[in-house]
């Protein structure tokens, strides 16, 4: 698999801001729909954000919609994540991932949708 690798992870007050950025390889990714997951221990993990191929269509989990914002930049082949309005129950390490198979170009919001897979990035929001 091409790797990906996120970056921007650590400490921010409740009501502050991160910026997570993820930084992939390979000429597929310039068309495969990319994502953000996190994953709090002892939960599972679970969507957070999902973008297209060309960044013409985004979608939200709906505890972080209005807060979040999912932007990507295919000549430099990064995906971000724009957190604002940071919440305790945001804490969770943030995975990075772009989506295969067939439609792999669309949004899809199932782990099962998506190939490629990043280290991961601890976000940690005090109260």
């Amino acid at each position: 698999q091409v790797p990906l690798v996120e970056s921007g992870g650590g400490l921010a007050q409740a009501g502050g801001s991160l910026t997570l950025s993820c930084a992939a390889s390979g000429l597929t990714f310039k068309t495969a729909a990319m994502a953000w997951f996190r994953q709090a221990p002892g939960k599972e993990r679970n969507f957070v954000a999902a973008i297209n191929w060309n960044g013409g269509n985004t979608v939200y989990a709906d505890s972080v919609k209005t807060r979040f914002t999912i932007s990507r930049d295919n000549a430099k082949n990064m995906v971000y994540l724009q957190m604002n309005s940071l919440k305790p129950e945001d804490t969770a390490v943030y995975y990075c991932a772009a989506r295969t198979g067939d439609s792999y170009y669309n949004t899809a919001t199932n782990t099962e949708d998506f190939g490629a897979w990043g280290q991961g990035t601890q976000v940690t929001v005090s109260t």
